[in-house]
């Protein structure tokens, strides 16, 4: 069910402080400081570390610390995936459906590290990455399609599985906020054959996979994490556009970001892998985070409209074990119904924190694909928040 939107107040609060006292900006790179100058204790964020390195949490790839626009601790653990999932990678299964190529998920040319960069499998972060897209082609106009707009409109409705009355309602904003109403179960592990998710990467075809799956409920009424749904986005994008949505995020999104190492997957039929395919290092997907922390501006320019990322962040619908769930964000509340930590969240243990109150941005990687991503988000933040204290944010030379 829908649950109120009596944040929007509070949350327009934390936007306007938020942005208050930045005036650095990574775009050539991050600054570095010590913990301690902006009020962090270190001694959490090691004992976290330790146990990262130790593996207590399977197969961390990175850790990375900011606050106040600086890098304030980082850290990156080695594995030998090419042994770890050697047997894996030459066996056809779930996540293997190819024995070559970018969707096998053990071959280490390709995961989690794209061909020995340190550009990481972000998986489902992929989506937030796609909805802040979206918001940057509404900024500028490029999306004019309001998002009540029915996903029908782009397909031909006689080449369409399955149609029906509700398939006829079901609107972009449900595509973004997982409600479609479709026929999709991914909750099951991503090895699972009969996972929604896997079986469309075992098609060539995977806009119309989705799109012939038979309707289970009226869109909008339901939560239903959905790749698929995610998926759909790069198909309208073109069609609403006429613009390829991986060439338009690196004009529009990445370049002024400065993100200039990336690689985004696509699908057999060439349309861009928007639901998992993103390739980022984890200094560049802090970026991202720290957009939104700066309610889509950067450098004094608005590179997504505020409106959007207030829109993108109000908890829309509930996702189920406490969660809520945005524009392709997840949100998790803090005991405070005002106060919301903002995530993107990906297979494997790839995870972006957004903390508005304190001005933090952390990022996960990981490649535990095989344990059921094993990362409790909650159990980081409480180990990792009493380390932090209150702090004014200032222009003040790093040290």
């Amino acid at each position: 069910m829908r649950v109120p939107r009596l944040s929007c107040t509070c949350l327009a609060m934390w936007l306007a402080l938020t942005c208050q006292g930045q005036s650095r900006w990574p775009t050539r790179g991050w600054e570095r400081t010590t913990p301690a100058f902006v009020g962090v204790d270190e001694t959490p964020l090691t004992a976290f570390d330790r146990d990262l390195a130790s593996g207590k949490y399977p197969l961390a790839d990175s850790m990375l610390v900011s606050r106040c626009g600086a890098i304030i601790y980082q850290r990156t653990y080695k594995h030998d995936y090419g042994t770890i999932y050697f047997k894996q990678a030459h066996s056809r299964g779930p996540l293997n459906a190819r024995l070559t190529g970018p969707y096998n998920y053990f071959d280490p040319a390709w995961h989690p590290y794209y061909h020995g960069t340190d550009e990481h499998s972000m998986q489902s972060v992929s989506k937030t990455v796609t909805s802040a897209t979206l918001g940057v082609a509404v900024t500028r106009g490029d999306f004019r399609a309001g998002l009540d707009t029915p996903v029908l409109k782009y397909f031909a409705e006689g080449k369409v599985a399955h149609v029906d009355d509700r398939k006829r309602r079901m609107t972009l904003r449900n595509v973004l906020t997982m409600t479609t109403g479709l026929d999709w179960n991914e909750d099951t592990p991503y090895n699972d054959p009969t996972n929604a998710c896997s079986l469309m990467e075992a098609t060539d075809d995977w806009v119309q996979f989705v799109m012939d799956r038979p309707m289970v409920q009226e869109p909008g009424k339901v939560f239903a994490y959905s790749s698929g749904a995610t998926e759909l986005l790069a198909y309208i994008f073109q069609k609403e556009t006429g613009q390829d949505i991986e060439q338009y995020a690196r004009k529009y999104l990445f370049a002024p970001l400065g993100i200039e190492h990336y690689y985004w997957k696509r699908t057999p039929r060439g349309v861009v892998d928007t639901e998992g395919g993103l390739f980022l290092r984890a200094e560049d997907l802090a970026k991202i985070g720290y957009l939104y922390l700066n309610g889509g501006q950067w450098e004094g320019r608005q590179i997504v409209a505020r409106d959007w990322v207030r829109d993108s962040l109000v908890p829309r619908v509930d996702a189920g074990e406490g969660w809520k769930y945005g524009y392709q964000w997840w949100l998790l509340p803090t005991g405070d119904p005002a106060r919301m930590v903002w995530m993107a969240r990906g297979f494997g243990g790839q995870r972006l924190f957004v903390i508005p109150e304190e001005k933090l941005v952390l990022v996960f990687t990981a490649w535990d694909i095989l344990g059921n991503d094993s990362f409790d988000e909650r159990e980081a933040l409480r180990r990792l928040l009493p380390a932090v204290h209150p702090h004014a944010c200032s222009t003040e030379k790093r040290r």
